[in-house]
């Protein structure tokens, strides 16, 4: 039976992620040239049955999918999913380029999706590690590319049916725009990470070290 978390779990880890995506912040500003804000306004947990439903929502025909996988004490991955209005958006905000709504991209816009991932992913990961007192790191983003059931198969395997997604809405605002970028973040983690993941939450101990 998947666990399930209260709405103070809840707004406490998401409490957590933008603590750290404030830190991260601070290395998106240097590619923006810009003072950038990060947000994680809300998220859901997903039922395990839905995995590959979820993942396939953002398939390559309409996204590109950015994956950074999670290792270390936890076990998991990440999928960052830019639509061609995201990628258009960053990259005249980031890049001062100008070009059309497309997941038709060169190598210039490629490096800069995967960064973001890579910013945003570490810095998740770095606060969680930091607050739960595990050992967990990201891998280096790739491109999982049209089969994200294949890309996803180690955490699957591992999981059976119990794997447990989160799924996030990552804001991003940049100083010199009034409009917001939302990025699909989707988290996902094998069901022994989850567990140990809610007792560290449930704990005194963390409840003493993070004082929310």
């Amino acid at each position: 039976m998947p666990l399930s978390l209260n709405t103070l779990e809840k707004d406490t880890i998401r409490e957590v992620l933008n603590i750290g995506l404030a830190r991260a912040a601070d290395s998106f500003a240097l590619i923006a040239q810009g003072r950038v804000l990060l947000t994680v306004p809300d998220f859901d947990l997903v039922p395990a049955s839905r995995v590959l439903a979820l993942a396939k929502q953002y398939d390559s025909d309409h996204y590109f999918v950015v994956q950074s996988d999670i290792r270390g004490d936890f076990k998991g991955a990440t999928l960052l999913a830019f639509s061609p209005e995201h990628i258009q958006r960053v990259t005249e905000i980031c890049l001062r380029m100008k070009g059309p709504a497309t997941l038709e991209i060169n190598e210039m816009q490629r490096s800069l999706l995967l960064e973001i991932s890579n910013i945003l992913t570490g810095a998740m990961v770095t606060q969680l590690a930091n607050l739960l007192h595990k050992s967990i790191y990201g891998a280096p983003p790739t491109t999982p590319g049209s089969d994200l059931a294949v890309s996803l198969h180690s955490i699957i395997e591992a999981s059976g049916d119990q794997m447990q997604p989160m799924v996030f809405t990552v804001v991003t605002q940049f100083e010199e725009s009034s409009k917001k970028i939302e990025l699909p973040l989707l988290i996902f983690f094998d069901r022994p990470t989850f567990d140990k993941m809610v007792v560290s939450i449930r704990s005194e101990e963390f409840r003493k070290a993070s004082h929310m």
